[in-house]
């Protein structure tokens, strides 16, 4: 009988000491690569076990789905020791946890790994400020980015970013890990949710840097979610060809001929133009007939999913990507698939203080190496990925010294240079992407035609000299270069080879395209986003640097698989598989209590007193948070009440006084900003989330970090500025694959390499 495949962190030992999600998630991703998670929780036992997010009552001594979802196969004890923190190999802590104390756990267990997560972290002019996701949405920048100005501005529905800051901490700790393998020492990351939520943004500060405009305002996609016949359906361009293709798809060729709509930031103006001439023939067909047609003109259309449709969906079934839990509810797979390892079984959560707590024999080792290096200083990885996800991903592993070759070509730079919006004053303005700019720093750039056998045969040099590679083409791309993963593993054997595509390398969706706003249409992020009584809105993909982190993750899991069984393997990591593993909780208390998440606004899904309110001035609006019976009292205390007095009381206040007053009392509150002036926070500024950079066409700007302060002996994050298209194209094939000064010549005469787009 064969053996079961391993899981990839077998035999690694964490504490969690969590009262969020944040924690709790970052736990379930261990616990599902393998790892032995103890959770320690107070006597009375986790909050989450009695939080509900439809409302539905909990059984005394029941534990709700959300608990059950993000504790599967973690132990409960009740009692926190310095000996149980020595012998772990990973320390989680949220918040401020009283007893807790990241440097006395160091200098007991050097090699100890401790990530602590809280708001803003736990320095800083702010670190104790009060805090929700909600108001914190609204210090990023996140909630200022949507809405029709008509309106308020709206947050995004669920705890996104909660799940982004849990992904981060896992990827944090694997990343430290690394060092400690090699013999180095562990480490505290101090995470902020601000932060890893801030991340989510797509650096607009930067797009009001780079492209010399005002800061921007708060807008929804045009078009986005639109009505057809029998429901919504999402709607997703990011290039200019997609939108001549739409406009052919709905036989509006008039759309073609305004320039200005060939970029998404130029529609707006033009949203009652556009949908006067679409709404009719959307109309006469269905959500299936239009998502049907748009496959045949490659573009992102998909239908709006919610709690009680998305587990139903013929691709998602086919790839069997929700699994049985057992206290028998449907929830997704773990999102990423391994060739060489597997998954931990699903298994129960645990009862408080089940009685199996652990037994772990302290680690013999000896003392850690003098060790401030970045932890991944040694990795290669050479880097397909474009857009947004896949940079995102690979930016994570080259901010903690992963050495990542991006390679492009002439022929087909990364699309996101070119996505949003130009420059028409410079020669090169295909290098002033915002987006581009802000996850590609500490890379370095190569172009190769991988159509042409030199560029093939030079590729294959390179890749036969790195540790990972990651992609993010749709499935059939790589294949047709003759790199495909077993192609890949042949050439490399001790290769981890990491995919992201959209919907995951089979099933019926394989080659439909897809980027963020299409998987939180499907997912149900855009189903819980908007005004009650107005149509889904589309979070304008937060969900990229989610997809990214969570692959980030998986190469770290991966590669400790390959360090123990001396074997690579192929990585899946489907976009669309990430998001439904933080959209879960819709489906899986549809599935238990039969109710369905809507939209709420800004209310949120709790039983909080939560709204933004207008202030005084123009368009100025502050984000509000009660929870407790003490925040609420002193809210009313404030206000007057807890109602229409709140309103009220904010209207006549400036909204920076009104934030400070109420944070003041104790009350989560921030004003919502665009997300151009996020780099104003002084938490943020304080605390270095954002480093200086200078750019050979750019110049000077600033440009986000990991959401963690520095480790211990680590000047800065961030090393280089994002590449120039093809900037270390000479340095890495001289350096890397022995190419001469006269070869170079003859490869850039023959257009294989190069350092302009081919026909600019």
């Amino acid at each position: 009988m064969s053996q079961p495949a391993p899981t990839p962190l077998h035999d690694v030992r964490v504490v969690e000491i969590s009262d969020r999600i944040a924690g709790a998630y970052c736990g379930k991703l261990l616990t599902d690569a393998g790892a032995d998670v103890v959770k320690v929780e107070p006597p009375q036992g986790d909050p989450l076990r009695r939080v509900t997010v439809t409302g539905a009552p909990i059984d005394d001594g029941g534990a709700s789905p959300l608990f059950s979802y993000l504790n599967a196969g973690k132990r409960s004890i009740t009692t926190f020791s310095s000996d149980l923190a020595a012998a772990a190999d990973i320390v989680i802590v949220t918040g401020h946890a009283d007893g807790v104390n990241p440097a006395a756990l160091l200098d007991a267990a050097p090699r100890c790994i401790v990530i602590t997560i809280s708001d803003f972290g736990r320095e800083g002019p702010r670190a104790r400020r009060p805090a929700s996701e909600f108001t914190l949405q609204a210090a990023s920048g996140l909630t200022g980015f949507r809405g029709d100005p008509a309106g308020p501005p709206i947050s995004i529905g669920g705890e996104l970013g909660e799940y982004m800051a849990g992904v981060w901490a896992a990827y944090g700790a694997l990343a430290l890990r690394r060092r400690v393998l090699g013999g180095g020492a562990g480490g505290h990351l101090d995470m902020s949710v601000l932060e890893a939520i801030t991340l989510m943004q797509s650096g607009e500060w930067l797009h009001s840097a780079l492209l010399q405009v005002p800061p921007v305002r708060r807008s929804v996609e045009v078009p986005s979610i639109e009505p057809a016949r029998d429901g919504y359906v999402g709607i997703s361009m990011v290039t200019g060809q997609q939108w001549l293709d739409f406009a052919s798809m709905v036989e509006c060729p008039e759309l073609t001929e305004v320039p200005q709509l060939q970029f998404q930031i130029g529609r707006w103006d033009y949203r009652d133009w556009i949908r006067e001439r679409i709404g009719p023939w959307m109309a006469e067909r269905t959500v299936a007939e239009i998502v049907e047609l748009g496959q045949l003109f490659r573009l992102p259309l998909a239908p709006i999913g919610n709690g009680a449709t998305i587990a139903q969906m013929d691709h998602l079934r086919e790839r069997g990507v929700f699994v049985d839990h057992p206290a028998g509810f449907p929830q997704p797979r773990p999102p990423w698939r391994m060739s060489a390892a597997a998954p931990a079984p699903v298994r129960p959560a645990p009862v408080l203080d089940d009685g199996a707590g652990p037994h772990w024999e302290p680690r013999v080792s000896d003392s850690p190496n003098s060790s401030e290096s970045l932890p991944l200083n040694g990795i290669r990885v050479i880097d397909f990925t474009a857009f947004w996800a896949g940079p995102a991903a690979t930016h994570a592993l080259a901010a903690f010294g992963a050495d990542v070759i991006k390679i492009e070509s002439i022929q087909r730079p990364d699309g996101i240079r070119f996505s949003g919006g130009m420059r028409d004053d410079v020669d090169d303005w295909w290098e002033y992407g915002w987006v581009f700019h802000a996850m590609n720093t500490n890379k370095r750039s190569v172009t190769l035609d991988l159509q042409s056998e030199p560029g093939r045969r030079l590729i294959r040099r390179l890749i036969g000299q790195a540790d990972v590679v990651v992609e993010n083409f749709s499935p059939r791309v790589m294949e047709q270069f003759g790199l495909g993963a077993q192609a890949l593993l042949e050439l490399n054997p001790r290769l981890v080879v990491v995919r992201m595509p959209a919907f995951g390398l089979d099933g019926p969706w394989r080659d439909r395209v897809g980027f963020a706003p299409t998987m939180e249409q499907i997912a149900g992020l855009a189903w819980v986003t908007g005004q009650e009584d107005g149509p889904p809105v589309a979070p304008r993909g937060a969900c990229d640097p989610l997809a990214g982190a969570h692959a980030a993750f998986a190469v770290l899991a991966a590669l400790e698989c390959t360090e123990r069984t001396g074997v690579g393997q192929l990585v899946e990591v489907p976009m669309i598989e990430t998001v439904l593993n933080v959209t879960a909780i819709q489906i899986i208390e549809h599935a238990v209590f039969g109710r369905l998440m809507h939209r709420r606004g800004n209310r949120g899904h709790g039983p909080a007193v939560q709204d933004v309110y207008r202030c005084a001035g123009e368009d100025n609006w502050v984000a509000v948070t009660a929870r407790t019976e003490r925040e609420c009292a002193a809210l009313a205390e404030l206000a007057g009440g807890l109602d229409d007095e709140v309103a009220g009381w904010l209207a006549a206040r400036d909204a920076e006084e009104a934030a400070e007053t109420l944070t003041a009392a104790g009350v989560p509150a921030e004003v919502v900003i665009s997300p151009s002036l996020v780099i104003a926070n002084p938490q943020l500024r304080q605390r270095g989330f954002f480093e200086s950079l200078t750019h050979p066409s750019t110049g000077e700007n600033l440009y986000p970090c990991p959401p963690f302060t520095r480790l211990d002996g680590v000047q800065r994050w961030l090393r280089r500025p994002p590449p120039t298209l093809g900037e270390h194209t000479g340095e890495v094939l001289t350096e890397l694959c022995g190419v001469t000064a006269e070869e170079l010549a003859a490869l850039a005469a023959d257009g294989v390499i190069g350092t302009r787009p081919k026909g600019l």
